[in-house]
This record gives C-alpha cells, structure tokens and sequence, in this order.
C-alpha cells in the first residue's frame, strides 16, 4: 500500500498508531484512546514548534534551513 515504507521506516506496527513530537525523533502515544484522555495529552503536551508555518519559533539556523528548502523548485526537491 501506498505509505507502507514511510510507516515501516517510522516503526508503525498497527493501526490505529499515533506518534508525536519532532518529525526527527517521534515518540509512541501511550494514552487512552477516547476524546477526553486525546483532549488532555493534546492540551499537555502538544504546541506549535519551529516549522515552515511557525517560522517564528525556529533559531537563525533552522530558519536558514527552511528558507532554502521553500526556495527550492519541486524537482529538486524531489532528489533529494
């Protein structure tokens, strides 16, 4: 299917799996899985972080970063 790799590649095992935190470095949700316990772990533990859509956030190195990725045409990124 198609996002199989992607999903071996991230350690997803089963469905539903929910992972958070750094792209980079995602962690395993452990938590229940009813509204009211996602609502709680969401509103504890999930905030915006340094992004294309949050630039702010980010430090003078990662807005480097991201600024020449934006830059970047479709298919060089695609090679990379």
């Amino acid at each position: 299917a198609a996002g199989k790799s992607h999903c071996e590649a991230q350690g997803i095992r089963g469905y539903p799996t929910i992972k958070y935190g750094d792209p980079s470095a995602l962690e395993d949700y452990k938590g229940g899985r009813d509204l009211s316990a996602l609502t709680k772990f969401a509103e504890e533990n999930l905030q915006p972080m340094c992004s294309p859509a949050n630039i702010d956030l980010c430090d003078d190195a990662k807005k480097a970063e991201i600024n020449s990725f934006m830059s970047m045409s479709s298919a060089d990124l695609d090679a990379l």
